[in-house]
Order: structure tokens, then C-alpha cells, then sequence
């Protein structure tokens, strides 16, 4: 049994309906699917509402901070209120891409994690190439009770870090690429219970799909090597991750428990 803690259903290209099918096929047991701007925010959210075993998360990401405004801010946080949104994200700061300047990132993250702060919610985090920057504005504005480092890309260094905060360590399926040790390191150093795994679809395949269309079915691969990176068991991996997911976003605990798979995707 897995949780895909992160995935993008509004940008996959088979029917949502379709997807979940081939996930729960594959032993995963629910997605949580992401917003990046307030289109995919409101879209999140439909799928979630549809879907017994999906849940939402709301925000502006940092490719898009030239967008956010007071009004943008105001919508986030209307759209936050819905049942089955479980968190504010993905938000954060990305200086490899750098569509937005730093100081407009920063004033978009910041305000964002004021809302989740606001309304008791997880702050799901892409840092990327930017990661003392996005603690500083953490420390600086003070972070929300739960932090998720989502596709988790830094070394072992910044994963005691992110450890020191209280923060959850998400891995992805490009812990399953060669040329990643780097990532695998940072694994082995991140307790069982602070673990998470994710999909990211459609991006980052793993291995043996790298190069194709991500999708929640594939969680397994990403466990997998997650596992082999950490040096445990498969299937206690897939139940520690379960459990934390269930835990970091507030979800009900009867997800994690021992009938979890009687309930449908």
C-alpha cells in the first residue's frame, strides 16, 4: 500500500478516472494533487470532490509569483476553506528557473505561508537551487506547525535542516536516476517517520520509465528505491510513508490502518 503525498492530475494526459484505476492496481491507495496557480488551484479541487481517495492543496508557485497580488492572496485563501483541501502549495522559491525575480518570490512565498499559518493547514514547499533562501524567509516570518519539503532535491546537509525545522522529507522518482546519489544520501539520513514519497507526475519518472509520463502508478518505483536508498524492507517503507502522509496533511486515520484498502480511489 503507498499515498502519493504529490502529483498533478489536471496536466496528466489519460482521464483522471483512468489514472486512479491504473494507481489502485497498483497498490497506491490515495493522491493528493497539487495546485501551482488559482486555474490548477480550482481544478485541485474538483478532482478532490469527485474522488473519495484525493485531496487538494492550493497555491501559487514560484514560477508564477509575478502573478500574485493582494487579490491572489484573497482567492488562495477562499479556495483554502474548501473540505478537501489539506494544504497551502506548492509555494516556495526557485532560482534555477528564475521566472520571477527573487524579491517578488519571496513576497509570494511569505504571504503564503501567513495563510497557512492563518488556517492551521501544511505548507507544501518547491525549493529548488534556492534553499537558504526559502529557510531564511521560514525563519524570518516564522513557519507553519507542518512543513513539507516536496521533491526533496538538496544533499544531506540541508536535509538536517529541513529535519531541525520539523519538516518532512519528500523523495520522488528521481531518487531512482544514476547519476542521483546525492538524493539517496540525503534518504538514508531522514528518520522513518519525517519520510514521504511522491510522484511528482507527470514529471520525473523513475527508472526503468525516466524520460516518459509520470503517473501515481509508478509510486511503487519511487518506494522502491526509496527503500533500497534507506536500507529497508520495501513494504516498511510503503507503510511508514503511509502513515506520515496520513499524519503530515491531516487526513483521516483510517487510511493508514489495516482494512485501508476497502476504501476506492
Amino acid at each position: 500500500m503507498w499515498f502519493d503525498s504529490h502529483c498533478h492530475l489536471d496536466r496528466l494526459d489519460d482521464p483522471a478516472e483512468k489514472v486512479l484505476e491504473r494507481a489502485g492496481a497498483a497498490g497506491v491507495e490515495g493522491v493528493i494533487t497539487i495546485g501551482t496557480d488559482l486555474p490548477s488551484s480550482a481544478r485541485a479541487i474538483e478532482y478532490a470532490n469527485r474522488h473519495s481517495r484525493v485531496w487538494a492543496t492550493v497555491g501559487v508557485h514560484p514560477h508564477d509569483a509575478e502573478s500574485f497580488d493582494s487579490s491572489t492572496s484573497g482567492e488562495v485563501e477562499r479556495l483554502a476553506s474548501s473540505g478537501k483541501v489539506v494544504a497551502i502549495g506548492e509555494v516556495g522559491m526557485d532560482f534555477f528557473r528564475d521566472h520571477a525575480q527573487p524579491a517578488v518570490q519571496q513576497a509570494a512565498f511569505a504571504a503564503q505561508i501567513d495563510i497557512a499559518k492563518r488556517l492551521g493547514l501544511p505548507l507544501v514547499m518547491h525549493i529548488r537551487e534556492a534553499f537558504d533562501a526559502a529557510v531564511q524567509v521560514l525563519e524570518e516570518v516564522g513557519p507553519p506547525d507542518t512543513l513539507i519539503f516536496h521533491c526533496f532535491s538538496g544533499d544531506r546537509i540541508q536535509a538536517a535542516r529541513a529535519l531541525q525545522m520539523g519538516g518532512f522529507v519528500s523523495f520522488a522518482g528521481n531518487v531512482s536516476f544514476k547519476s542521483a546519489q546525492n538524493l539517496r544520501d540525503a534518504a538514508a539520513t531522514v528518520p522513518a517517520d519525517r519520510l514521504l514519497v511522491e510522484t511528482d507526475s507527470p514529471y520525473l519518472a523513475p527508472v526503468p520509465y525516466r524520460g516518459k509520463p509520470n503517473e501515481p502508478s509508478y509510486l511503487p518505483m519511487v518506494g522502491a528505491a526509496v527503500a533500497q536508498a534507506v536500507g529497508k524492507p520495501v513494504q516498511s517503507v510503503a507503510d511508514a510513508t503511509v502513515r506520515n502522509t496520513v499524519r503530515a496533511f491531516g487526513l483521516p486515520a483510517e487510511l493508514s490502518g489495516a482494512n485501508a484498502r476497502r476504501y476506492p480511489l
